[in-house]
């Protein structure tokens, strides 16, 4: 492709039918990264997108890129290799809150640690959607379900809360339907390392509306957007939120007249891991839903790790696969085996 043209949002989109419930939230998601393509200046044959097992997993299909649909739970592992084996790769992983962090939870906690330098899209609905509504890892307590009939009994895991404890360096959260979700994908683009993302996204067979406390239109007051070096404030700029220096606790403030400095309102600060960690814990509710990017702190990469390594071990040296195979121990064999 002549790397003058201009590409468009359908020059990253496939000809196969996307085959998702009507209304799902997928479909958003599909088409706010089909746009941000074209955006971030990449090319569809540099591009790999690799999901696990799971509605969202269908995802790579639907992307005129490379593609693997791997299994469940083990995209990270998939990523690294491809990411090892060409770190010019752009890497984007897709998968859902049961496969990220049931089967697969390992896997993204190392994922992160390591720092591989990729894109994880976690698309959480709060249910396992594609075997029909089993509560998953993110449920609430009390979810009913074909498997808790009765009501969930288990604390529900917090996606970045996770990615924070994992080592994340980028955490942030956006909404599927959102206009702001672009921007957090572009921002998770241009962070060197292991970028993670949490996109609450509606399942409307089995789980619907249950964002709708703040992601309803009639209810987006309760949704603070972090933008860095700007203050925390949210419900038009009626409420905010500051630090009790006191407790060590975030909490809510009014903010009269604008005057969001006189009401103590803290500014945001992708760089400040602690409030990171406050920020993502905040019990809804009393407090809006952490939105944007949330922490920011890019540090080197594994892959480029390891490509020095080897390029260190390797200086000055000639290849040579007979010693290599040679190497250890080794045995010759000089007679015929006894016949049995």
């Amino acid at each position: 492709m002549n790397e003058m043209t201009k590409l468009t949002p359908k020059d990253f989109a496939t000809d196969q039918e996307v085959r998702w419930c009507p209304g799902c939230g997928d479909y958003a998601v599909l088409k706010a990264v089909q746009r941000t393509m074209p955006e971030l200046g990449v090319k569809p044959e540099n591009t790999v997108f690799i999901s696990g097992i799971g509605c969202s997993s269908r995802f790579p299909y639907y992307m005129e890129t490379y593609g693997f649909h791997t299994i469940h739970g083990r995209a990270p592992t998939i990523a690294t290799g491809v990411k090892l084996a060409n770190p010019e790769l752009d890497v984007w992983i897709i998968t859902g809150d049961g496969d990220a962090l049931s089967i697969g939870g390992n896997h993204t906690m190392h994922v992160l640690r390591r720092n591989l330098d990729c894109q994880i899209l976690l698309f959480n609905n709060e249910i396992y959607g594609l075997t029909k509504g089993q509560y998953s890892p993110t449920s609430r307590v009390g979810t009913r379900s074909p498997s808790t009939p009765f009501g969930s009994v288990d604390r529900p895991a917090n996606p970045c809360a996770f990615a924070l404890g994992s080592a994340g360096r980028f955490v942030a959260r956006a909404i599927d339907v959102s206009k702001q979700l672009p921007e957090v994908l572009k921002a998770a683009h241009a962070h060197r390392g292991a970028a993670f993302v949490e996109i609450f996204q509606n399942c409307i067979v089995y789980n619907d509306d249950v964002f709708a406390s703040f992601t309803a239109k009639e209810n987006a007051g309760n949704q603070l957007w972090l933008k860095a070096g700007e203050p925390m404030l949210f419900a038009n700029g009626a409420k905010g939120i500051t630090l009790d220096r006191e407790a060590l606790t975030l909490k809510v403030v009014d903010v009269a007249d604008g005057d969001w400095e006189a009401a103590g309102v803290l500014v945001h600060d992708p760089k400040n891991k602690a409030v990171a960690h406050m920020l993502v814990d905040m019990p809804f509710g009393a407090f809006p839903m952490a939105l944007g990017v949330i922490y920011d702190d890019p540090r080197p990469t594994f892959e480029s790790a390891v490509v020095q390594q080897n390029a260190e071990a390797s200086a000055g040296k000639a290849p040579d696969l007979q010693a290599l195979v040679g190497k250890g121990q080794s045995w010759m064999v000089t007679k015929e085996p006894h016949a049995i």
